[in-house]
């Protein structure tokens, strides 16, 4: 049962309210001014707040601020309820970060409809989507209702793209954000020298992009080249950028789903500016192992081009080649087919890539 917490200073309207969302199905409590109200709140965690501006001591302005600072209420929606009119109370209540208001007097049907809605909202808002393209489609959707838009796109269509061929290049326009489910792709930018610097191998599961979206030139920061097939998914800018602008807290939700390989990608820049080459190998090496993107289901190792691996830790193809001689010689990795690397001595190669 959903708790409702009542702030108003006027008995009738207090009592009446909570007769009615109680009728309803809700479980209430009410309190006659602000300071109350703020007790209250931190005791019912309730699930909404209706609160009066205009009341004695403090009134609803400050008793949104307190909640809002107060990490235990911080997150609860709040509608205020106000007998004023004016835009400027509206707007700078709203400004405050209320989700809705309700104007003095109101009937049964508009409050149910008011807390109804913002409920529903805020569970979008709690609720987890998995990291794949229904998980996407399920947000896209479900921001849709609580943006109350319909222009949102509701599918996204793969597209097959060969081996050696380009999702994106660095300096293309960034129209799309891109998730794959199937085949390797490697990301990477070029240097003035001309030398690639691999960000990431990504497979199935991942999302390519992101950062380049948000690129005040428009343009894709670094160039998406396939390894072999894959399958891709496109979601347009535009659904992206609506979702960041609109409601920031859509676009926290929205950058949480997609920002996962954001802050691995950021560790990897920390290490290439300041481990030795052998260490980054080694994290280089557990991470590939770790997502998978890099190995075959029939082999247990991992298959990545030389180059590629060196791109990955900021180094020179020979001297990342010496680092891999130097792990074969300890007994931490072994050679396999073709170009393919087992690691042999997990333990070990883990203790390496942690020792900075």
């Amino acid at each position: 049962m959903k708790r409702i917490l009542i702030i108003e200073d006027h008995e009738d309207v207090r009592e009446n309210t909570a007769d009615l969302l109680q009728l309803a199905g809700y479980a209430t409590q009410t309190s006659p001014d602000g300071r109350s109200g703020l007790d209250r709140a931190r005791q019912f965690r309730p699930d909404l707040v209706l609160c009066d501006i205009m009341m004695p001591g403090m009134d609803g302005y400050e008793v949104l601020e307190r909640m809002q600072k107060d990490p235990a209420t911080a997150r609860i929606p709040f509608i205020f309820l106000t007998a004023k009119t004016e835009k400027a109370d509206v707007r700078k209540g709203m400004n405050l970060g209320a989700d809705d208001y309700l104007t003095k007097p109101f009937d049964e049907e508009d409050l149910l409809s008011a807390v109804r809605s913002r409920l529903e909202k805020h569970a979008f808002l709690q609720r987890e989507f998995t990291r794949d393209v229904e998980g996407v489609q399920a947000f896209m959707q479900e921001a849709s209702a609580y943006l109350d838009l319909d222009h949102i796109e509701r599918d996204y269509f793969a597209r097959t793209y060969q081996a050696q061929d380009y999702l994106f290049r660095e300096g293309d326009a960034a129209h799309n954000l891109h998730y794959v489910t199937s085949g390797r792709l490697k990301c990477y930018k070029t240097a003035e020298s001309g030398k690639e610097l691999v960000s990431g191998i990504y497979g199935g599961g991942q999302f390519l992009g992101q950062l380049s979206l948000l690129n005040p030139s428009g343009t894709y920061l670094e160039s998406a080249w396939v390894m072999e097939p894959a399958e891709v998914y496109s979601i347009p800018k535009a659904d992206f950028i609506h979702l960041l602008e609109h409601r920031p807290e859509v676009a926290h939700r929205f950058m949480d789903l997609i920002s996962g390989d954001l802050i691995a990608l950021k560790e990897q820049l920390i290490q290439m500016a300041y481990w030795p080459v052998k260490n980054r190998v080694a994290r280089a090496l557990l991470r590939l192992k770790e997502s998978g993107v890099a190995a075959r289901p029939t082999r247990d190792g991992i298959d990545i081009a030389r180059e590629d691996l060196a791109g990955m830790v900021g180094t020179a193809t020979e001297t990342a080649i010496r680092a891999l001689s130097e792990l074969r010689t300890e007994g931490i990795i072994r050679m396999g087919r073709a170009r393919e690397i087992i690691i042999t001595d997990p333990t070990r190669l883990s203790r390496i890539a942690e020792s900075c």
